[in-house]
């Protein structure tokens, strides 16, 4: 294998000692002052540094497109009512935000949680029950504090820049986020990775070479793998009955392969930085019109939710599109979505079979069904025909061409009938557009986000290799 100096990319990537401290005095003085609060209005909690921060494995802000996230976990005992939890953590978070001058923004997962933007940082207040081990398990969020002192108890001081090549390497080639936005590798994930295989370039050996679909890891022989389905499975070493993996795509983990594939044949340190890709407006169009397929896109805004939320619900939106229009005969080339999460949303449906004849084939009965057979001819008489052992005949086709069965199944007598995400319907019954491709690449709303998604749609295996 080629030479690479990692002390180099671990300069770029690695928090610098004022950094360090900055973030250190930063979360400090919240957790006092959330402890402060929590004393003086009678309230039994305390604050705990968590995520990445507190595990030392958080990437340097140079490095990454904002600042580190800050997450901090309100603790409350178990005998603590849930109403009582989310009310008191949510007060505590907000009045800390409140003292130190930060903006405040609720957010909900599986409970409410408010997160303060304080001093360029986004940090996370989030309210948990203070558990000792997972059999006490009151929410999903209870965990991190567990994998928090896992990870502090396991991980040593050398390993811990292992963990941060990997995550740089895993968002340079887009495999990073267990967001569903990514469907990718988590951070804690990545932690586990190391300390099972023991080194970043034996994590992407092992991909390279020995992963494949379900794929077993269980680093504390709990023996519960094979209750997991999914691509990966990584058992939670402080719950057996969790997958780490879950939220992995396997298009995720597929791409994830063959780039620790491509680096072990060839590395390269751009492998850990971002790659330059010029998102060319006429390149585009006429990498498109060469394909001779017909694209069009749905255009609408997306609903007032978290952006944790409209991610899956776009997703289902897509799914059910493109199931819709196979089963009027329209064949999907392929299928994809893009938002800004504030104002737009697309998906982008493209089609090798987007018109279609008049008539269509219909089946009917089988010749020896009698009772059947004759209700059959009676509806369709000499229109019908015999084809081997069965009937058919020739029936007008609903839609001719895709757009058309598309713009109907979304008024509101037929949209119901389609799998949407519920908030997405209401946005779209409210108003959307539907546009040919070439047609929305001639406005003057096409912005430089939106061209490096048609880019990355048409390579989809661009970031793969340097």
């Amino acid at each position: 294998m080629t030479e690479i100096n990692f002390d180099k990319i671990l300069e770029d990537i690695k928090p610098s000692a004022a950094e360090v401290e900055k973030v250190k005095l930063l979360s400090n003085g919240l957790i006092n002052i959330i402890d402060g609060l929590a004393v003086e209005n009678g309230i039994n909690a305390e604050a705990m540094l968590v995520g990445s921060v507190a595990k030392g494995t958080w990437l340097s802000g140079k490095a990454v497109k904002d600042n580190a996230d800050i997450d901090l976990l309100i603790k409350f005992p178990l005998t603590t009512s849930l109403n009582d939890l989310k009310r008191c953590g949510l007060f505590l978070g907000e009045k800390c935000i409140e003292m130190v001058k930060g903006y405040a923004e609720k957010r909900y997962a599986s409970h409410p949680y408010v997160t303060g933007h304080i001093d360029g940082y986004d940090i996370d207040f989030v309210p948990c029950y203070s558990i000792k081990d997972a059999r006490q398990l009151k929410s999903a969020v209870d965990r991190t504090l567990l994998h928090t002192l896992y990870i502090q108890n396991k991980l040593k001081n050398e390993k811990k820049d292992e963990v941060r090549l990997l995550k740089k390497f895993m968002e340079s080639v887009g495999t990073y986020g267990s967001e569903f936005k990514v469907g990718g590798f988590a951070g804690y994930l990545c932690e586990l990775l190391i300390l099972y295989y023991g080194s970043f370039q034996d994590v992407l050996n092992a991909a390279a070479t020995r992963w494949h679909p379900h794929y077993q890891i269980d680093l504390e022989k709990y023996g519960t793998a094979e209750l997991f389905k999914e691509p990966l499975v990584v058992v939670d070493p402080v719950d057996k009955k969790r997958n780490v993996a879950a939220p992995l795509t396997q298009q995720k983990m597929s791409e994830f392969m063959v780039a620790a594939y491509n680096f072990t044949k060839n590395p390269s340190q751009e492998y850990f930085y971002p790659k330059k890709v010029e998102h060319d407006l006429n390149l585009i169009k006429e990498e498109f019109k060469k394909r001779g397929t017909h694209t069009v896109l749905l255009i609408f805004k997306p609903p007032s939710i978290p952006a944790d939320a409209i991610y899956p619900q776009i997703k289902k939106t897509e799914n059910s599109l493109v199931n819709l229009s196979e089963r009027e005969d329209f064949k999907v080339f392929g299928s994809d979505f893009w938002t800004d999460e504030k104002k737009k949303v697309i998906i982008l449906l493209e089609f090798d079979t987007w018109k279609l004849p008049t008539i269509k084939k219909h089946s009917g009965p089988f010749v020896w069904s009698k009772n059947h057979q004759d209700k059959f001819l009676n509806k369709y008489k000499e229109k019908a025909w015999i084809e081997n052992d069965r009937w058919v005949v020739g029936v007008q086709r609903k839609h001719e061409e895709v757009q058309s069965l598309i713009e109907t199944a979304l008024t509101r007598g037929k949209i119901g009938y389609l799998r949407f995400g519920k908030h997405l319907k209401n946005e779209i019954l409210k108003k959307y557009e539907m546009m040919d491709l070439m047609e929305f690449l001639e406005s003057e709303e096409v912005g430089d986000d939106v061209l490096g998604f048609l880019y990355h749609y048409l390579h989809g295996s661009e970031l793969l290799w340097r």
